[in-house]
């Protein structure tokens, strides 16, 4: 039988053995979950290898690339210059970045980039690799660049776009890198492992990633000029460039983060605990409402299927997140699986990391499955 390592209070052992179970049954390669409650680690437990030849276990602090869970932080960052008086949500993006507002995005406001509503969900072709890793190249690209809709009136998943529009507003604003703002006013307060990029020392704790056997049935258009195909062609990550220098050295803040469940869970239960954690308070319960003022609310242009949009995250929604109950929950999820979520009703936090990327849309099976019994171990049922 597999052996889970770490801790988890009495009621939430069956979480535990639903991890267990993913490992034995070779569903996991390796994993970590962490569920906070109001401040209270009741579960941080890890298992299975950070290695596809299975000789290196996964440790207690093991990293791996967050994907996409990665903006969580960016959002975050972002949210800690509102509640500053730093950044205005309804102010035009261009009086912080005045080179922003060529080709009539003058008025595309701050909301929107944080809400995939500003129309810009990937870079205009030719865009490499090579570009998007390299910051002055990737945001000016951005700034010359006409919307693909009309920024405010639809939503369209800002795969890669959004960590670049979030951190230049960041870098203008505060002075300071995206990946320097969430180590310093962040993860370093909080006591969170979590990072933009990886540092060079923390290479050897990175788990290696594992692609999906096959890539997500994304329910979109794949006309030429579509929303879904543009985007994914503008959008030039791939699953061959994670675990290389090149990845690790870069400022990505849309999809090149570094951490586990127990870092994230400790960063975004500052969320789940209306701006206080660790005795820091990083937002004010007015900041954190704020989240929740719906932006974008139906079938997004790139993803295809319903999101319900707030300000930085997704709002819980039982057709976007089944498992998930409906309240005051915001979360989003990384490619292969990864997810974060607050839940404001029950002050819980939960995470989950791990490196054999499954290939749902939004989540994976065993994503869903996590959700599933913590929310039962706490007695309650998805709507």
């Amino acid at each position: 039988m597999v052996t889970v390592e770490g801790t988890s209070t009495a009621r939430f052992e069956p979480v535990r053995a639903a991890l267990a179970a993913h490992i034995e049954s070779g569903d996991e390669l390796g994993a970590s979950i962490a569920v906070d409650v109001d401040g209270v680690m009741e579960v941080d437990m890890w298992g299975g290898h950070a290695d596809t030849a299975r000789t290196v276990p996964w440790s207690r602090d093991a990293l791996v690339s967050l994907w996409s869970t990665t903006k969580t932080l960016s959002s975050l960052a972002a949210l800690v210059l509102v509640d500053r008086g730093e950044l205005e949500l309804h102010r035009p993006v261009a009086e912080y970045w005045p080179a922003f507002a060529a080709q009539g995005k003058q008025d595309i406001e701050v909301r929107h980039v944080l809400s995939h509503t500003a129309g810009l969900s990937g870079w205009e072709q030719p865009f490499t690799m090579d570009d998007l890793c390299h910051w002055p190249t990737a945001s000016a690209r951005l700034a010359a660049q006409a919307p693909w809709w009309k920024p405010g009136t639809a939503a369209g998943y800002h795969m890669q776009t959004q960590g670049q529009l979030v951190g230049e507003l960041v870098r203008r604003v505060s002075g300071r890198t995206l990946t320097e703002f969430v180590d310093t006013e962040i993860a370093g307060p909080l006591g969170a492992d979590v990072q933009i990029g990886a540092r060079e020392a923390d290479w050897p704790r990175i788990a290696a990633l594992v692609p999906p056997a096959q890539l997500p049935g994304i329910l979109a258009d794949p006309a030429p000029e579509a929303v879904f195909t543009r985007t994914l062609l503008g959008s030039p990550a791939r699953d061959e460039h994670v675990d290389t220098p090149q990845w690790r050295r870069a400022e990505l803040g849309a999809v090149n983060g570094h951490g586990n469940a127990r870092g994230l869970a400790r960063a975004l239960s500052v969320i789940s605990r209306r701006g206080t954690a660790n005795g820091h308070r990083l937002l004010s319960p007015d900041t954190v409402d704020r989240i929740f003022d719906v932006q974008a609310d139906g079938v997004d242009l790139f993803l295809g299927v319903p999101v319900r949009w707030g300000i930085g995250y997704a709002l819980a929604d039982p057709r976007t997140m089944p498992h998930m109950p409906t309240g005051t929950i915001c979360f989003w999820v990384g490619r292969g699986g990864s997810v974060v979520m607050m839940d404001l009703d029950r002050r819980i936090t939960f995470a989950y990391t791990m490196n054999r990327l499954g290939d749902g849309i939004l989540g994976s099976e065993r994503t869903h499955s996590y959700i599933r019994h913590v929310y039962e171990c706490l007695g309650t049922a998805a709507d």
